[in-house]
């Protein structure tokens, strides 16, 4: 008798899940492009629900969403998102070409303003977060990094 392969035969090659606690990062690189914010609100998303942490998804998306909608709005050239788990916390970070960094919030003057209140909503929904300046290096150009972390039952 033949030993015939099981249909999840193929899947005994590829390698055992990280465990919960281990740590781990993912980078998405993306074009100055309108589309770019809901691509890594998607991706965060698939991410976070692969590594069973979908209680910090709704927090994630909305400021990972306007860390990446000020970066193509306010600069000409590409960014990056990059997330790192270090259990129990979540840290996102965004880079972009700017090396502006964002203004504190502050309330603006006209209370039906369309724009202007993503810090006050990072500083609100973040567990921790911050940014810095990143000069010109050999390896490229410099540009900022703005980041928050989230916790798993913070």
């Amino acid at each position: 008798m033949r030993n015939e392969p099981t249909p999840y035969a193929p899947y005994a090659h590829h390698p055992v899940p990280i465990p919960f606690a281990e740590p781990w990062s993912y980078e998405l690189a993306f074009p100055c492009d309108p589309r770019s914010p809901r691509i890594a609100r998607t991706t965060l998303r698939a991410i976070l629900g692969a590594h069973e942490l979908v209680e910090l998804s709704y927090r994630a998306e909305l400021l990972t969403s306007e860390l990446t909608t000020n970066s193509v709005r306010h600069t000409k050239g590409p960014a990056a998102v990059r997330l790192q788990w270090r259990h129990p916390v979540l840290r996102i970070s965004v880079w972009d070409m700017s090396p502006d960094l964002p203004k504190p919030y502050a309330p603006s003057a006209d209370p039906h303003a369309e724009a202007g209140r993503g810090m006050a909503i990072l500083e609100l929904v973040a567990d921790r977060w911050g940014g810095c300046a990143i000069g010109e290096g050999v390896y490229g150009p410099g540009g900022k990094t703005v980041w928050f972390e989230l916790g798993v039952g913070v």
